[in-house]
């Protein structure tokens, strides 16, 4: 039979009871009550009994903690299935990172519920680190390691999370680590050539025409490019020459780059609007990043410069990890470092209108005047000489 006592300058009581080995053990209930010290000493002295009998499975042991807390704190202990945790904490999470961000979120929680299966019913305190590093193996044969590793981080924020709330003691997914990208995974990106360059023009309808466009001439990325609005276009600054301003998704960084001529040309022939809110490509503006991709991609096709086969054939669909095809939108962003460098300009300037950030650049500048990169603008070639309109 449990019991309990008193102890010098210890204000709670202390249960006296058998551990599943047969030692008597004294433990603080936590409590000066002492109705609820004997209740609490009851539950322990039952979970050794069942330990002894070899019935003290994981689910009793979260029914015993329960129990005690419920009987210490008058209230129920936090808890909630793993499922039900991950979807109320991206809803969260939804108020806090970008919109660009949160679809990350929500994959990463949907393919590990997904990944326990019919576990994915049980208290978040009760997955596994053997399950995270399943969920991480199984990942790694659809998905690039860059992939892999970004779910794991989020996840394991999750679970930072969930320690403060109460809802897990430890964080599993802290215990699991990143993995190693193959080289043969790598995504490895080149520059176009003036002719590939020419041949995607070819194929683009207006809209797409004038991100590539944009792109050829800034280097920005996708997202940045398909959003532009025309207020983001001053035709009358650097001297009536124009300039074009980005402030990028990705690093928040605010660019004011000047308009190349070609790019100018085409701006100016477009039909704009007397709404300065309004975008320049509408077809694009607002679509998800993998949908952008996606139909860029198929005007490379279209050009021939990428297989119509561009998936492994692994039979897992669209989701499986996709070999290299060498070229996409970002490779825009190293055509115009590539043709910038080759017409003279330093590397600082190419990367100043790329919009790349190094500790090593900032050492070197603080400031370049708009003339500088101006020049080097004006050297790169005209992309539209010879296209068809």
């Amino acid at each position: 039979m449990p019991s309990i006592h008193k102890r010098e300058r210890s204000p709670y009581w202390w249960a006296a009871f058998y551990l599943p080995d047969g030692r008597r053990a004294q433990r603080s209930t936590g409590t000066s009550d002492k109705r609820k010290a004997m209740a609490i000493a009851l539950k322990l002295d039952e979970a050794g009994r069942l330990g002894r009998e070899r019935r003290f499975t994981d689910t009793r042991a979260r029914e015993a903690i329960a129990d005690i807390y419920r009987i210490a704190n008058a209230d129920n202990l936090p808890t909630a299935t793993a499922a039900e945790y991950l979807a109320s904490w991206v809803k969260i999470k939804e108020l806090e990172v970008s919109e660009r961000s949160i679809a990350d979120y929500h994959k990463a929680a949907k393919d590990f519920v997904e990944a326990l299966g019919a576990r994915a019913g049980i208290p978040v305190d009760a997955v596994t680190t053997r399950e995270v590093l399943a969920f991480r193996e199984a990942l790694a044969q659809r998905v690039s390691a860059g992939t892999v590793n970004k779910y794991l981080l989020i996840l394991r924020g999750a679970w930072s999370a969930a320690i403060r709330s109460g809802h897990a003691r430890e964080n599993i997914f802290a215990r699991v680590g990143t993995i190693k990208d193959k080289k043969s995974d790598r995504i490895m990106r080149r520059a176009f050539t003036l002719p590939e360059m020419r041949r995607v023009l070819d194929k683009c309808c207006d809209d797409w025409r004038g991100a590539v466009l944009v792109g050829f001439y800034t280097g920005q990325r996708l997202q940045d490019v398909a959003n532009l609005s025309w207020k983001a276009i001053d035709y009358a600054a650097s001297n009536g020459k124009g300039e074009i301003y980005f402030v990028t998704r990705k690093t928040g960084k605010p660019l004011a780059l000047p308009i190349a001529e070609p790019l100018r040309r085409y701006l100016l022939d477009r039909p704009s609007s007397d709404d300065p809110d309004a975008v320049l490509f509408p077809t694009l503006a607002g679509e998800p990043s993998n949908v952008l991709a996606r139909r860029f991609s198929e005007i490379l096709m279209e050009a021939g410069l990428v297989a119509q086969q561009d998936h492994q054939g692994t039979g897992k669909g669209r989701d499986c990890r996709r070999k290299s095809r060498g070229l996409s939108f970002h490779c825009l962003r190293h055509t115009a470092t590539s043709l910038l460098k080759n017409a003279g300009a330093s590397d600082v300037v190419a990367r100043e209108i790329v919009g790349h950030d190094s500790e090593e650049v900032s050492r070197v500048y603080t400031h370049i005047e708009t003339d500088t990169l101006r020049k080097a603008v004006d050297a790169m070639p005209d992309l539209l000489a010879g296209v068809k309109e």
